[in-house]
């Protein structure tokens, strides 16, 4: 893992909160940064669809797929059918 040093320039009112948040929190400022950008990281994942934070959709999804798959007796028989293939 490679460890950033970090500076920040505070204004004096920003220091002061920062004080502020630290003695309410019990932590240091190495700590309070890390989950300020993890909960503002998951903010921003937040307006993404399951398929954008996964990544995409894989390539080549569904190019030999039977077209009434959106069916769901069709779907569950397909994917039991792939299943029994692979683990036989």
């Amino acid at each position: 893992m490679i460890k950033a040093m970090l500076t920040v320039r505070l204004d004096e009112e920003t220091e002061r909160q920062l004080a502020d948040i630290l003695a309410h929190e019990k932590t240091d400022k190495s700590e309070l940064i890390r989950r300020l950008i993890a909960e503002r990281w998951l903010t921003l994942q937040a307006g993404k669809t399951l398929v954008e934070r996964r990544g995409g959709h894989p390539k080549h999804l569904l190019q030999d797929a039977p077209t009434d798959l959106s069916e769901r007796p069709n779907r569950k028989q397909a994917i039991a059918s792939y299943l029994k293939s692979r683990h036989p």
